[in-house]
Parts: structure tokens; C-alpha cells; sequence
């Protein structure tokens, strides 16, 4: 499926390529700055698009986030998935409950698996954090995640 992804975004032009992949929930902008690094383009670029591209989803994610996941209890069919992926984000929720917002900030900012803007707004929303204090710390993140992410495709020489 990745692959199939991949060949897809090759066709279309770099900076939408790169947008896309950074507002996927899971790859995020982890994935988009080594794409846009793949094509050529600039650090400047390169974090700016998948910045803007993984801030997207967050308005939704918290707008329709808990309104979905009570539809999705409430059909039954899904109540069990709801309730272990909510026992699963939870379980990343160390950082967060002991430090609040910089603890979601860094939970957002450390770039790896399970961790990014998409779950971070879940576990805001699940935990019941105030969004005033909430997206100023997954934009932080995501800021934090994109130059660590940058200074790992590009290297330090590239970013100078």
C-alpha cells in the first residue's frame, strides 16, 4: 500500500506530494521531509510545506474527533476498536500527564512511531486538555519534529 502511495505522489508535482504525506495520520511530516528532501527541494521548503501539512488535520481532529469516536461507540460494531485504541493512546499519556502541555509538546516534537500531531490531538481530546493550551503545544511539536527530521534528511552542512 505504502508503495502504491509513493508511486502515486512521484506523478504529481513535489510540494503537493510532499503536503499530502505530511497531513497522513501516522507518517506525518516524519515521512514528508524525507520526501521532499528525495525530490530535491530546499530545507526551507521542504519544512514550511510539511509544517502547514500536518498542522491541517489538527482542527479536525479536535472539531470532529470526539463526535466521531462517540458515533463509532455508539454503532456497536466499532466499540471494542474504539475502546483499545483509546487504552493505547492513553498508554503513551506519561509525559503528558505529568508535564501537561510540554509534555505534549514533546510527545508531538520526538519523531517516532506512535507518536505526532495525530495522536497527540487524540490524547488532548481523550485527556480533556484545554485546546488554548493544547495546539500551541502541538505546534511547538510539530516545529521541533520537523527540524530534528530536517537535520536527519539533510544533515547540518545541507540546512547551512
Amino acid at each position: 500500500m505504502i508503495n502504491s502511495l509513493f508511486e502515486t505522489l512521484a506523478g504529481i508535482d513535489p510540494a503537493l506530494a510532499v503536503f499530502i504525506v505530511s497531513m497522513l495520520p501516522g507518517i506525518e511530516l516524519r515521512g514528508g521531509v524525507p520526501l521532499g528532501v528525495a525530490f530535491g527541494m530546499n530545507w526551507f521548503e521542504v519544512c514550511g510545506i510539511s509544517l502547514l501539512g500536518n498542522l491541517l488535520p489538527i482542527p479536525l481532529v479536535i472539531v470532529f474527533g470526539r463526535y466521531v469516536a462517540r458515533w463509532l461507540e455508539n454503532a456497536g460494531v466499532f466499540a471494542d476498536q474504539i475502546g483499545s485504541y483509546k487504552a493505547k493512546v492513553m498508554s503513551k499519556s506519561g509525559y503528558i500527564q505529568k508535564y501537561g502541555p510540554w509534555g505534549l509538546m514533546l510527545f508531538v516534537g520526538i519523531p517516532i512511531p506512535g507518536t505526532g500531531v495525530w495522536t497527540g490531538a487524540i490524547l488532548a481530546l481523550i485527556m480533556n486538555l484545554r485546546m488554548k493550551k493544547a495546539i500551541p503545544a502541538m505546534v511547538l511539536g510539530m516545529l521541533i519534529a520537523c527540524v530534528i527530521m530536517a537535520l536527519g534528511s539533510f544533515g547540518i552542512a545541507g540546512m547551512i
